[in-house]
């Protein structure tokens, strides 16, 4: 089966730096030198589009533009391209959330795939009205996704949950196709939501075999169920036409960093509740006097950019080549979907795009 490759759009802002206005490390200060405007996200967008990759995953959180307002914005801005929301359960009506992927799969002729994000940091859930503690927001969000797809099925739907309930909930018109399910976590709650509710379970980028650990443990509960899903990883990239020059930009990046902004960001990050950014953490440890090979945590796998940012935590470092072979590697473990990012994201889509995917394509995995 062919890979299928997107992209990133940068809602907090971009720049030739990996500090972002993303989680802990807004509280820091200014770091992004381009503002997201549409204008900008228009840009990256269309880059994507011509680079080859079939969608862009748009965040959700207190320092991003809305995701569904900006990537509404955007649909007349491109022509073929899918744009993969980010929401949160908690702070929206399931019955209105479908709805809205409905409406925006109509009006975009089919373009519209929901990540559904549970949220791991009770500070930024709180922000948004979202009392419940780590394990019950997961236990909501399989009730909420029960609640859509019944919304979905055109009928009528009823439910009563411990968290949610519902009567009569229906739209005007069934989404057609129905908008695929990402779905995002690593703890104990969140496996068993993405087994039954997830069309394509996504991890962040820790190595191979920790991926194919977690991807093992997803399948066999979602067989389980009766059900077969796809997979997919949250990746940065970082490709050259050399190696040398490929890890000389990662140093670049890394001699950027005011080592107080990783104190702070390290310090914010290690109260997340998510399992997830727990073990995206472990992977550096906040240190960075190996200098930027020593945060080559696996062959061509860099943890530098989970020094200041949350979430996804590494990149793909290297020549066009060896990106391309860890993306095999990667793939022969079971990941189908692979949703990149880079700094900045106009010019490290042409970068990919220019050099990593005919490598890939040259190799029968990308059509």
């Amino acid at each position: 089966m062919t890979l299928k490759l997107h992209w990133f759009l940068p809602t907090t802002g971009d720049g030739r730096t990996i500090v972002e206005h993303f989680h802990a490390s807004r509280a820091a200060g200014a770091s992004s030198a381009r503002e997201p405007s549409l204008d900008y996200l228009a840009q990256v967008a269309r880059a994507a589009e011509a680079n080859g990759f079939e969608g862009v995953l748009t965040p959700t959180g207190t320092w991003c533009e809305d995701a569904w307002l900006t990537t509404a914005a955007l649909i007349r801005e491109t022509r073929s391209l899918k744009f993969l929301v980010a929401f949160r359960p908690g702070t929206i009506s399931p019955t209105l959330a479908a709805q809205m992927a409905g409406t925006f799969q109509r009006i975009s002729q089919g373009r519209v795939l929901l990540n559904v994000v549970t949220g791991g940091d009770a500070v930024e859930q709180r922000r948004f009205g979202d009392w419940h503690d780590h394990d019950e927001r997961y236990a909501r969000t399989g009730e909420f996704l029960e609640i859509v797809r019944g919304v979905w099925s055109g009928k009528p739907f009823d439910f009563d949950g411990e968290h949610l309930k519902v009567e009569g909930a229906t739209m005007r018109a069934a989404p057609d196709p129905v908008p695929p399910i990402y779905f995002g976590g690593s703890s104990a709650a969140a496996l068993p939501v993405a087994a039954r509710h997830a069309d394509v379970y996504l991890t962040w980028g820790e190595p191979p075999a920790q991926v194919a650990e977690k991807i093992a443990k997803v399948r066999e509960l979602a067989e389980d169920q009766g059900r077969k899903i796809r997979f997919g990883i949250r990746l940065h990239t970082l490709s050259r036409d050399t190696s040398a020059e490929a890890w000389a930009e990662a140093g670049k990046l890394l001699d950027a960093i005011d080592p107080e902004r990783i104190a702070h960001t390290q310090k914010q990050l290690s109260a997340s509740e998510s399992v997830g950014q727990q073990r995206m953490a472990a992977l550096h440890g906040g240190k960075t006097d190996g200098g930027v090979r020593g945060l080559e945590v696996y062959p061509n796998l860099w943890a530098g950019v989970g020094l200041v940012r949350g979430g996804a935590g590494t990149a793909l470092v290297g020549s066009h080549g060896e990106v391309a072979d860890l993306i095999e590697e990667y793939h022969a473990h079971g990941i189908e979907e692979f949703v990149l990012s880079g700094y900045p994201h106009l010019e490290e889509a042409y970068w990919f795009g220019e050099g990593v995917r005919p490598e890939l394509v040259r190799r029968g995995l990308v059509a």
